[in-house]
């Protein structure tokens, strides 16, 4: 058979299946602190319909031959729309062919990392995933909330996340857990209650998280108790500026999904931006590995959330 064209990596780009690209899901849930939180919904392509309890039934006492009461639930539906997130890796074509047939495990917790950044402050804040504000897909945001609590507003920090947890009860709303960005953990550690007991108590890293961080592959959010709650200290759960550092609410108000796939294209011909310039990838014998995901979200009450705001920032 006569040769019409050279191989060329890109001859392999294609979709990796869902079992392929699970490792690389399940590395970035490890990553993203919402992800640690919201459930997760089946999410086909052309998104999905999550029904939401908006009322429910109640119960009453009933006297002898009076009517009982009647009452019913009532629900609607929020729709996850599928959103593209894509990151690109570039690595010199030596490595490439030193492990050609597993060049993603190369890739996976760069790669998972990008794409738990992206995600986290696209759904907490609208940003891009260089922190740019409005450049979000999403919709229901949980900055859209207009509660806040100033951190450092209390003589200690425990009446802060007390006042928090009084925003909410107040509004008849559920603490369940706290979303916390990493510039706020000197803040709690050897904080107390009234009784002089740690608010936070961190928890052990499962293995495979455990080492992730141990590798330096990735940053994974790090799992605690605080008054109780869930909570995961991460990067970039507060914006670029400060003054957002965290999270609290009702995080069952909310879902996420993933469509199945990774869609990848590999290229030794195009050009990428590194450190701010274009550089040839012919010129310079590299690769470049551009990998798709697409992520879906809704929140039915971002009033059940409180923002943690920096009272030094003037917020």
């Amino acid at each position: 058979m006569a040769i019409t064209a050279a191989t060329k990596l890109s001859d392999f780009s294609g979709l990796l299946s869902p079992e392929q690209s699970r490792p690389i899901f399940e590395m970035a849930a490890r990553v993203s602190a919402v992800q640690s939180l919201v459930q997760q919904v089946p999410l086909g392509a052309s998104g999905v319909a999550v029904p939401v309890v908006t009322g429910k039934i109640t119960a009453g006492w009933v006297a002898e031959t009076d009517a009982k009461p009647a009452s019913n639930g009532t629900m609607t539906l929020k729709t996850l729309e599928p959103k593209k997130v894509a990151a690109i890796a570039v690595v010199s074509a030596e490595v490439l062919r030193a492990n050609p047939g597993g060049y993603v495990d190369l890739i996976r917790p760069q790669m998972a990392e990008a794409f738990a950044i992206a995600f986290d402050r696209a759904v907490l804040r609208d940003e891009g995933p260089d922190g740019t504000p409005g450049a979000g897909p999403f919709t229901g945001v949980i900055s859209d909330t207009t509660k806040n609590v100033e951190l450092g507003s209390s003589e200690n920090v425990y009446l802060d996340v007390v006042e928090a947890l009084e925003q909410l009860v107040g509004d008849g709303k559920k603490l369940r857990g706290f979303v916390l960005d990493d510039r706020m953990e000197p803040l709690f550690l050897g904080v107390v209650d009234s009784n002089k007991r740690p608010i936070f108590i961190d928890s052990p890293l499962d293995e495979t998280t455990a080492a992730m961080f141990a590798a330096n592959q990735a940053s994974p959010a790090r799992p605690g108790k605080l008054i109780g709650r869930p909570a995961y200290f991460a990067d970039a759960v507060g914006n670029i500026a400060g003054t957002e550092l965290g999270y609290a609410g009702d995080w069952s108000q909310c879902a996420w999904g993933v469509v199945g796939g990774i869609r990848y294209s590999v290229s030794t011909e195009a050009t990428v931006t590194i450190n701010g310039a274009l550089v040839s990838l012919f010129e310079n014998n590299l690769v470049a590995i551009l990998g798709e995901a697409e992520y879906g979200w809704a929140c039915a009450d971002t009033s059940a959330f409180v923002a943690f705001t920096d009272l030094a920032s003037g917020s």
